[in-house]
């Protein structure tokens, strides 16, 4: 058994999560532990909730953290909305539709899966037209696909949920914080994201927001723990109906983020300090500025790759601006180049799953790791480890690329963001 004190490798990481965290929210993150009661405490989770609303563009009164990863929000969204026999709609353009899938089903849940090609998206009127087909209670989709690097148009579709009295749920764990995402213009009744992609908190939260359509269908499954109060109110008769998960009970969690403070867990008090600062940088940055240098970063990337000599895969009218997916040259061993990458330059980059394992390489340009210092290592490091790989290259092209994208767009300076 070692008792070395723990002292991890100063990484670039350029995958599509987790990302590099800032700074300001690792001293955040060491401040000190108070209670969960502490009125200092709850002052925290309701300002936090008011952050949440600004960055998810929402009115919705129940927004705040799943303490968890991301995909322990998609479960607990689900988990309490669906029922065992209810008709869920899936369209699925990446490995994450099927996660969605996956969770329905375990809920019970009958699940109409309906797939595009990777690479590709859903026409809304194709996704539409299975919904008069069907009539679901629910439609869950996810807005963008990091394992194809793809983002699917939601308006059209949450207008249409609407309008059948459908409810639309989107896993946007990849989005929120880095290109737009208007839950109550688009009409998305519930939506799950994540700390450890463009909000650039380390992965540990899952924040969620929903509307009163959801809540409904909470508070008619709602129960309560024995022990937290009187038999009489605990029992409440809907045990037919109960939401299987407590952990991931929405009606036990949503009491703990409300005024009567309902015991359910012990918050995770330094995850909470991080997404509360995490939150704040980016409404200090402002939305629409940081959108901006998310597309700035991602055009560098993409314009240092292509003048490098590297195709990108997808189609590029539905990229997902903040994950850029290459094509692996023919012949070479990708997790090669990605072992060299990190053990020479300390760059990571992603390979992908299933159909796109060994196919494809995915950067990420998330959070605090959308810098310009950032592109240019990435850029600079694949061109030596692709030709030591012996890939024809246009030797420097890449980095002269990059650089004439920002000479026309200059970087913002934004503290500690460059």
């Amino acid at each position: 058994m070692s008792l070395l004190e723990l002292q991890p490798s100063q990484r670039t990481i350029m995958t599509p999560g987790p990302v590099e965290v800032d700074p300001r929210v690792l001293r955040a993150m060491s401040t000190p532990i108070i209670g969960q009661f502490d009125y200092e405490f709850t002052t925290i989770m309701n300002e936090t909730m008011e952050r949440l609303r600004h960055v998810l563009q929402t009115n919705n009164h129940w927004s705040y953290p799943i303490d968890g990863t991301s995909r322990s929000g998609i479960e607990a969204v689900l988990c309490s909305l669906v029922e065992s026999g209810d008709k869920i709609l899936v369209p699925s353009f990446g490995r994450f539709g099927y996660l969605l899938t996956e969770i329905a089903e375990r809920c019970g849940g009958e699940v109409r899966l309906i797939e595009c090609e990777w690479g590709e998206v859903f026409d809304p009127e194709q996704v539409i037209k299975e919904m008069h087909r069907m009539k679901p209670k629910l439609v869950a989709m996810v807005h963008g696909e990091t394992s194809t690097g793809r983002m699917q148009p939601l308006k059209e579709i949450g207008y249409a949920c609407r309008e059948m009295d459908c409810l639309f749920v989107v896993d946007a764990v990849a989005t929120v914080g880095g290109t737009e995402v208007k839950t109550d213009e688009w009409y998305i009744d519930a939506l799950i994201t994540g700390t450890q992609k463009c909000i650039s908190v380390p992965s540990g939260m899952a924040p969620i927001t929903y509307n009163e359509r959801v809540e409904k269908i909470i508070l008619e499954r709602k129960s309560i723990e024995k022990g937290l109060v009187s038999v009489t109110k605990s029992s409440n008769g809907k045990q037919n109906r109960r939401i299987r998960s407590n952990y991931f009970d929405l009606s036990q969690i949503q009491d703990y983020w409300s005024p009567a403070r309902l015991n359910h867990h012990t918050e995770a008090t330094t995850m909470l300090y991080a997404l509360y600062e995490g939150l704040r940088i980016i409404l200090e940055e402002g939305l629409e500025e940081r959108i901006k240098r998310h597309q700035l970063h991602e055009k560098a990337l993409v314009a240092g790759l292509k003048e490098m000599g590297m195709t990108l895969f997808g189609n590029d009218n539905c990229k997902l601006p903040m994950v850029t997916c290459i094509n692996i040259p023919v012949g070479i061993d990708g997790e090669a180049v990605r072992s060299m990458l990190l053990d020479e330059f300390s760059i990571e980059i992603a390979s992908s799953f299933g159909l796109l394992h060994g196919k494809i390489w995915r950067v990420g340009t998330m959070g605090y790791s959308a810098r310009k210092k950032n592109v240019l290592q990435t850029l600079a490091g694949l061109e030596a480890v692709l030709l030591r790989h012996g890939v024809k290259v246009n030797l420097g092209a890449a980095l002269q690329g990059a650089l004439d994208i920002y000479a026309k767009e200059p970087v913002q300076s934004i503290k500690a963001i460059g």
